[in-house]
C-alpha cells in the first residue's frame, strides 16, 4: 500500500523531512513521490525559465542521499511522478530517467497525453532507459487510450486511477488489470460513484478497491497500490486521520 505524495497532504512545497515524517506516523513503506522535493532538495532554482538548464548541469549523486534518508526509515521510493514531462527537450528527459532510478524507483508516471506523438517520444526513452512510464488516466480515459500507448513501447505503461476508471467508464476495472496487469506500473486508489460522482470515503463509492487489492495479493503482481487521497474530509476531522483510515480500509480488505 503506497502513497501518491505530497500530493495527498495538499501542499506541494512540503520538504523532504516533513514528507517523511508524515509517512512514518502513517506507517507507511512504500510511495510515489512527486520531483519536486527532491529538486528543491537538490537547489533547483526558483524561477521555472531556469529550470530546463540546471538539470542538464546538476549531479543527480545527492539524490541517492534523498533516497537512503527515505531506505533508512522504511520508506521506499517506488513510483516517481514528473510533472511537464511532454515538454521536456531530450537533456531533461535522461536527467528525469536517471533521477528516477537514483531515487530507487521503478517506473515514472505521468498524465497521460491525448498526442499519439507525446506517448511516441516518451516511448522512445523509456525503451531508451529500459524503465516504465505509467500513465496516469482520469474519467475520460478509455482502455483504448491506453492500448494505443502500449502499442508504441514496449515501456509504455498504465497508471490506472480505479475511482476515475469506474466514474468515467461505468464499469469494473478488474477486466482491464487482468488483461494488461504487465502494463500496469501502480493503480491509484480512490473511491468514486458511477456516472462520473464525486469522490466518497472508501467503502461507500462503488470502487471495487478491496477485490482490486486481493486480486494484486493473490496473483502476487508486483504493482503499488497508491492511495491518492481526494474526498471531502468529513466536518471534526483532519486530512492525516482520514488517510489513515484510508489505510485501514486497504489493510483490512488484505486480511
Amino acid at each position: 500500500i503506497g502513497l501518491n505524495v505530497p500530493y495527498s497532504f495538499a501542499n506541494p512545497r512540503m520538504s523532504r523531512d516533513d514528507i517523511l515524517k508524515n509517512c512514518i506516523q502513517l506507517g507507511l513503506s512504500a510511495i510515489e513521490l512527486r520531483t519536486q522535493p527532491v529538486e528543491a532538495f537538490l537547489g533547483a532554482p526558483a524561477s521555472a525559465e531556469q529550470l530546463p538548464q540546471w538539470r542538464k548541469s546538476v549531479s543527480i549523486d545527492r539524490a541517492k542521499e534523498f533516497r537512503k534518508t527515505y531506505e533508512a526509515a522504511g520508506v521506499l521510493i517506488e513510483i516517481v511522478k514528473v510533472d511537464g514531462i511532454f515538454k521536456m527537450t531530450e537533456g531533461e528527459l535522461d536527467y528525469v530517467f536517471a533521477l528516477a532510478k537514483a531515487l530507487g524507483g521503478r517506473a515514472i508516471s505521468t498524465e497521460i497525453s491525448n498526442k499519439d506523438d507525446d506517448l511516441k517520444r516518451l516511448g522512445q526513452f523509456a525503451d531508451k532507459h529500459q524503465f516504465m512510464v505509467g500513465y496516469h488516466g482520469h474519467a475520460t480515459t478509455t482502455p483504448a487510450h491506453w492500448e494505443r500507448a502500449f502499442s508504441f513501447a514496449k515501456h509504455n505503461g498504465a497508471n490506472v486511477d480505479l475511482g476515475h476508471f469506474v466514474a468515467g467508464n461505468n464499469v469494473s476495472p478488474i477486466s482491464f488489470i487482468k488483461q494488461h496487469h504487465d502494463r500496469i506500473t501502480h493503480v491509484h486508489l480512490k473511491d468514486r460513484k458511477l456516472n462520473n460522482g464525486p469522490n466518497t470515503p472508501f467503502g461507500e463509492g462503488d470502487t471495487p478497491i478491496a477485490e482490486v487489492l486481493r486480486l494484486f495479493r493473490d496473483n502476487k503482481w508486483s504493482i503499488q497500490a497508491t492511495i491518492e487521497f481526494e474526498y471531502k474530509i468529513p466536518t471534526g476531522s483532519d486530512r492525516m486521520t482520514e488517510i489513515a483510515r484510508a489505510i485501514k480500509y486497504c489493510r483490512e480488505a488484505l486480511g
